[in-house]
């Protein structure tokens, strides 16, 4: 079978492209080409979890490949046993765990779909994980961060609009972004209008000319942004990948809620309080417009880059869309928020915590002032209550440690 060649499968898409590398064992390029796009067409797995499925799976058939095995119905669970031994001294549980489910799941497919007669994998077994709780920050501690951020950003926020009240090229601070009749501005940023939801216009300058916005004003600029992402995060429990996707048609704030995009392409609506609110709209108002205005600056390569046209303007339009935008006035990445986050702990003298941090507090917090679980699960975007059911543990946790300070039988 050639390596290019789909197995047919419901709802397959129909193109087909050549594979990177091809494997001796046969069989195997093309019953994991068909697996991954079974996958992501049929499951709706993210790009990220097929990716991590190719990696792992493409990585023991390699090693299957190392043990002689010569077509994929050929493998055994001796052979799937001797990669797992081999594997497991170089890697954590927890990966291990990961690589397994992956494998067998790949096995599975391929003998409910006739590639190979039976499956070796069906009796292997992950390894048995810690049952680690997560890291939290006190309801103290968060305040602290969230506080600290906040006069970080109102001081910068201050700054700018005591220096030059907008900068050349048309950029306008909160209060006259929705004047009427003003010039076509660069990233400007409306506020809620009758629909309640947050309006954007990324026309540029008349005469093609940008803004150049002094260094000192982008760093108040990044300053205001980073309160927004850690105040959204804690506010909302969404997830980083969940935050950097969001679009600003997606944000309500006459409702003060936002359209959040989870893991397999699910849609839900998650509620934010008003500090978050206050934090999101000053930077949209403020230092989104002058990042946005900044990018446009011809010195720093954005507009003189060389490059497919289509490619390019696919990434401007997705950055116009962007509620975050990096230094460079692309759309945020998850790296950069993560370092936001890192940021802001460590200027509040808080615990070092990721994105992920803020998002089991905001769910114990949640559950210790009496939420419902399932609105949280709702709230996290959890398919399982399971998964909810951990941040239980926590709270049980803490007020066992209540108990044992405050009753004097404990």
């Amino acid at each position: 079978m050639p390596p290019t060649q789909r197995i047919p499968v419901a709802g397959q898409v129909t193109d087909t492209q050549p594979l990177p590398t091809t494997r001796v064992l046969a069989g195997a390029d093309a019953a994991l080409d068909s697996f991954l796009a079974y996958q992501k067409i049929n499951k709706g797995l993210s790009a990220n979890t097929i990716k991590s499925y190719s990696s792992d799976i493409g990585a023991c058939l390699d090693a299957l490949e190392s043990q002689g095995v010569h077509a994929l119905g050929d493998v055994t669970l001796d052979n799937l046993r001797t990669w797992i031994a081999a594997e497991a001294g170089d890697h954590a549980k927890s990966s291990m765990a990961r690589k397994i489910v992956a494998v067998r799941s790949f096995f599975e497919y391929c003998a409910v779909h006739g590639i190979i007669a039976s499956d070796p994998a069906q009796s292997l077994t992950t390894p048995k994980l810690p049952q680690t709780l997560p890291a939290v920050l006190t309801p103290e501690q968060a305040r602290a961060m969230m506080d600290a951020a906040d006069a970080r950003a109102a001081q910068a926020e201050r700054a700018t609009r005591s220096g030059n009240a907008a900068p050349a090229g048309g950029i306008a601070h909160a209060g006259n972004a929705v004047q009427s009749g003003s010039s076509a501005q660069s990233g400007r940023i409306g506020r809620a209008g009758s629909g309640g939801r947050a309006r954007h216009d990324a026309s540029r300058p008349k005469g093609g000319t940008t803004a150049v916005v002094p260094t000192d004003e982008l760093q108040e600029a990044i300053e205001v942004r980073d309160a927004a992402i850690v105040e959204v995060l804690y506010a909302t429990g969404i997830r980083v990948a969940e935050l950097v996707s969001l679009d600003i048609a997606d944000i309500d704030f006459s409702q003060r809620t936002m359209r959040v995009t989870g893991k397999g392409s699910k849609t839900r609506v998650v509620p934010f309080g008003a500090p978050a609110a206050r934090a999101l709209q000053e930077w949209l108002d403020t230092g989104r417009p002058l990042i946005a205005a900044h990018a446009g600056n011809p010195h720093n390569g954005a507009q003189s880059a060389q490059g497919n046209q289509s490619k390019r303007t696919a990434k401007a339009t997705d950055a116009r869309n962007a509620v975050f935008l990096g230094a460079r006035g692309g759309r945020l990445n998850q790296r950069q928020a993560r370092e936001a986050v890192h940021k802001a702990a460590q200027q509040a003298h808080v615990p070092d915590v990721s994105p992920h941090a803020l998002r089991h507090s905001a769910a114990t917090h949640l559950l210790s002032g009496g939420a419902d679980l399932r609105e949280v699960q709702e709230l996290l975007g959890h398919s399982s209550l399971r998964t909810t059911q951990r941040y239980t543990h926590v709270s049980i946790d803490q007020l066992r440690a209540t108990y044992r300070q405050a009753f004097p039988r404990a």
